[in-house]
């Protein structure tokens, strides 16, 4: 199938897990409502899921976050288990992704270069 389960899989972990963060049903302090998730990779034979975590926050919080995050790992991959109904819930590995802040960062230098360039 050329990968395509394992594609919808780790959309669907990404949407339920972003949904457990906003609502808050996460409640380690230092998983807050900031924090992204940008990407889902689910392995092959679906043993594993790397959850990449971004935010608009400092290298430091995100950190923390991610931290957070894989400290609740058996928490929500028992709550993905409840909502998907799969025979076999992959393993969470939560992993820093600094994407969204580089990106940030890059608009806003851009936006100050922009203003103060003559016209």
């Amino acid at each position: 199938m050329n990968g395509q389960r394992e594609l919808r899989l780790g959309r669907l972990i990404q949407e339920k897990i972003g949904t457990l963060i906003i609502e808050g049903k996460i409640k380690d302090p230092r998983v807050d409502s900031f924090l992204t998730v940008t990407r889902v990779e689910v392995s092959r034979d679906i043993s594993c899921a790397d959850v990449f975590i971004s935010s608009y926050k400092s290298a430091a919080g995100l950190e923390k976050g991610v931290a957070g995050l894989c400290s609740a790992a058996g928490f929500i991959q028992a709550k993905l288990n409840e909502q998907l109904r799969i025979r076999q819930t992959p393993r969470l590995r939560f992993h820093a992704d600094n994407g969204l802040r580089d990106g940030f960062e890059l608009n806003q230098k851009i936006d100050e270069l922009m203003l103060s360039s003559p016209q």
